[in-house]
């Protein structure tokens, strides 16, 4: 019986591995596949030699977004998104969320072009360390926005990065 493909229908079984598909046609392909996270933290700060509103003690609910790519492992996973969360969890969050920037970031003027790149840092750390532990196969940090404000953001790539290390 044939149906169309818009049509509503139960389905009858589950697929299952190893009877109705294989595990060498759980990886469709061999090609780098970039997947995003976002999270939200709130924080205060203050900018140095800045003449503006900015440069009192005031606060944010930042939102952060990593592009990271990498090879599609065995069962066709690039990078599993709770492994992002976990290194946001336990590399970054902590220095960031509910906190006052200005002491719990390296020394730096705490502006978001300074900050996207200490999250991206941050982030590449991470993967390197989870490739060489086989936990991911070539995983990398494509990109870092950091918005400040809802219609604000600064944002790091991998090419300005490796370009600037050359």
């Amino acid at each position: 019986m044939s149906r169309s493909p818009g049509e509503f229908r139960i389905v009858e079984s589950l697929q299952q591995l190893g009877k109705d598909i294989s595990a060498k046609q759980l990886r469709y392909h061999n090609r780098r596949v970039m997947v995003s996270k976002q999270f939200t933290f709130d924080a205060a700060h203050h900018l140095h030699a800045y003449e503006g509103k900015c440069k009192n003690l005031h606060g944010h609910t930042y939102n952060v977004v990593f592009g990271i790519s990498a090879l599609p492992d065995e069962t066709g996973i690039t990078v599993d998104f709770g492994t992002i969360k976990s290194i946001w969890k336990n590399e970054m969050e902590g220095f960031l969320d509910h906190r006052y920037l200005n002491e719990t970031l390296p020394p730096m003027n705490t502006t978001a072009e300074n900050m996207v790149v200490w999250m991206y840092e941050q982030m590449e750390a991470a993967l390197i360390k989870a490739n060489e532990e086989g936990l991911m196969r070539e995983a990398r940090t494509e990109f870092v926005r950091l918005f400040e404000t809802p219609t604000s953001y600064a944002e790091i790539r991998r090419e300005w990065m490796q370009h600037e290390n050359e």
